[in-house]
C-alpha cells in the first residue's frame, strides 16, 4: 500500500502530484525546484543558489518520509542549461559528500516555472535501531 508524503517544510505541490510516495522501506519524491516554501516565490540568486535551494527541499521531503539525503540511492537532476553543470555540481557535491547515491543529468527544454534546475530521488527509509 502506498503511502502519500506532504510536508510545509517543502513547496506544495503545483499540481496533481505529491511531493512524495512510500512503498514499502523506499520513498519516490517528485521533483523539488528552487522555490522558498514559506513564500512560494524562487529564491534569489544564480544556479548555486536554486541548486542549494532544491536540495534542502528535497532533504525536507525526504525527512518527512522518514529518510534524509544520506539514504538517497539515486537521483535525476534536470539543467535547464547543461552549461550549468559545473555549478550545479559543486553545491550537490556539499549536500553528498559521503557515499553519493547514482545520478542521472540531463538537460530539459524547459522546467516548471522556468525553474534552472529541478532534482527527484529515490531512497530508502531509515530504519530503528
Amino acid at each position: 500500500m502506498k503511502q502519500i508524503i506532504s510536508t510545509e517544510r517543502a513547496p506544495q505541490a503545483i499540481g496533481p502530484y505529491s511531493q512524495a510516495v512510500v512503498i514499502g522501506d523506499m520513498v519516490f519524491t517528485s521533483g523539488q525546484i528552487p522555490l522558498v516554501p514559506e513564500t512560494g516565490v524562487f529564491v534569489e540568486g544564480e544556479i548555486a543558489e536554486q541548486t542549494e535551494q532544491v536540495l534542502k527541499n528535497l532533504s525536507a521531503v525526504l525527512e518527512a518520509a522518514g529518510a534524509g539525503l544520506d539514504s538517497v540511492v539515486k537521483t535525476t537532476v534536470f539543467l535547464a542549461d547543461m552549461s550549468d553543470f559545473a555549478q550545479m555540481n559543486e553545491v550537490y557535491g556539499r549536500f553528498f559528500q559521503h557515499d553519493p547515491p547514482a545520478r542521472s543529468t540531463v538537460q530539459a527544454a524547459r522546467l516548471p516555472r522556468d525553474a534552472r534546475v529541478e532534482i527527484d530521488a529515490i531512497a530508502l527509509i531509515k530504519k530503528e535501531k
